[in-house]
């Protein structure tokens, strides 16, 4: 089997085949990123209280395993929207599009590097013979910096994200392929992304506005990633033609 061949089938990826993957691996990630973040870590971890948050996991281990499975699925199907968009896209302007798609994995890498923390709760969750070395306070402190050190390890990826969404905003608007509001929101949604991430380096205060930001990076990223997704399921590469 020559390279010619390996290389084959993905030679072969038109437009509208890999919206379709990127549009299908974006529903999943919704509803796993929801289910691991918003439910598993936003019902276990109390900010507030590393006593409770460390009781909150040890009781319910086995839906934090879940959540970590959810994030680790999340981690390799962005890997697979990277590419699919960079195939999607790589016609209209290939490099542009390839460092779209970077900027993706980039992201995407962080967020990995951020579930070695989760881990990190497992194991002092695990009652092995040497965390007999910490008392139970020092163990809840612990759990709960590993918890803060995967949402700042997550929120370094999300400047990165930001700027993925803001370049696939530039293709959309410049292509004409899609709506052009659809890009215009995309790279809105981008923008909050990377204000906060910047906020919560410039404010010594940054919690007396975190539902502000919340809302600012929300509001945009929902509307614009779910209209992308269906986008990408019912019309995405139907007007494009392939691109070696």
């Amino acid at each position: 089997m020559n390279a010619e061949t390996i290389d084959h089938p993905f030679a072969e990826t038109t437009p509208r085949r890999a919206a379709l993957i990127a549009g299908v691996s974006y529903l999943l990630i919704f509803v796993l990123a929801i289910f691991a973040n918003f439910i598993v870590v936003g019902g276990l971890v109390d900010t507030g209280d590393a006593a409770a948050t460390f009781a909150n996991v040890a009781d319910s281990e086995v839906v934090f395993r879940f959540g970590l499975i959810a994030f680790l699925v999340v981690f390799l199907l962005d890997v697979v929207v990277a590419w699919a968009l960079w195939v999607l896209f790589k016609g209209i302007n290939r490099e542009l599009s390839r460092l779209t798609a970077w900027f993706r994995v980039v992201y995407t890498v962080f967020l990995g590097m951020g579930l070695v923390f989760f881990f990190t709760v497992l194991q002092l969750i695990s009652g092995a013979g040497w965390i007999g070395a910490f008392d139970q306070g020092q163990l809840d402190a612990q759990a709960l910096l590993a918890f803060d050190a995967f949402n700042a390890t997550w929120l370094i990826g999300l400047t990165a994200f930001g700027v993925h969404l803001m370049l696939l905003g530039y293709l959309i608007v410049r292509s004409g392929v899609a709506p052009k509001m659809l890009g215009a929101v995309l790279a809105v949604a981008g923008a909050a992304y990377i204000l906060d991430t910047v906020a919560h380096g410039l404010l010594a205060n940054y919690t007396d506005y975190e539902n502000v930001f919340l809302a600012i990076v929300a509001l945009p990223s929902v509307i614009g990633e779910l209209w992308f997704t269906f986008w990408l399921l019912l019309r995405g590469g139907t007007r494009q033609r392939m691109a070696s």
